[in-house]
């Protein structure tokens, strides 16, 4: 296994969905915000990144020993890809604006229960294998980019809870503490949960 790829790719995906929570926190509209955050797994998946929510729903596939070390990896890089650009931003006319919104979306998230964390982290990832393995395996080129699209809205949309973009928003926001990495522990865990359980109930039907 080619650990300097993984880490690189990582790092990679990690900076790429937080350019999409950078568009996102940059638009008034929801909706619109939504669709254009897609940018970032249309990257993760068009460029052959490493993303932990993308790559953990086909954990339990091949060699789970390597794949349990490729996606601490890959989790590891996320954080480090999110927290490059956060630092970039910071130290642009737009850091100021973009760190208050971030910082108020992270008061949610610190005044959420875990367990709340942890479901809406499973749900997120439900979106995200739709989006993933449609993009890998619809024919059509248009249903491929409609899969990214609307699965990265839906999951913005109901507000739940994707492990990579919060990495983004706490690091925007420069709020971190033992709380804050408990709570991004939930998620991630809920994130690979609802991950592997939709790749498990799709290959069933």
């Amino acid at each position: 296994m080619n650990y300097r790829k993984t880490i690189l790719t990582s790092i990679l995906a990690g900076f790429s969905i937080g350019l999409g929570g950078f568009i996102f926190l940059s638009v008034d509209n929801k909706i619109v915000g939504s669709a254009l955050f897609s940018i970032g797994l249309f990257l993760v998946l068009t460029m052959h990144f490493s993303l932990f929510t993308g790559k953990v729903c086909y954990l339990f596939e091949g060699n789970f020993e390597k794949n349990l070390i490729n996606i601490i990896l890959i989790w590891c890089g996320n954080f480090v890809g999110s927290f490059i650009l956060s630092c970039i931003i910071k130290y642009t006319r737009q850091g100021t604006s973009i760190m208050e919104k971030a910082s108020a979306l992270c008061q949610v998230k610190n005044q959420d229960s875990f367990i709340s964390l942890f479901l809406l982290g499973i749900i997120c990832n439900i979106f995200i294998f739709i989006g993933v393995d449609e993009y890998k395996k619809n024919e059509h080129v248009l249903g491929k980019y409609l899969a990214i699209i609307l699965s990265v809205m839906g999951f913005i949309l109901v507000c739940s809870e994707h492990c990579v973009a919060d990495m983004f928003y706490y690091n925007m926001a420069g709020n971190y503490s033992v709380d804050m990495f408990k709570r991004l522990l939930f998620i991630t865990l809920g994130n690979a949960l609802g991950g592997i359980a939709a790749n498990h109930f799709v290959k069933k039907c």
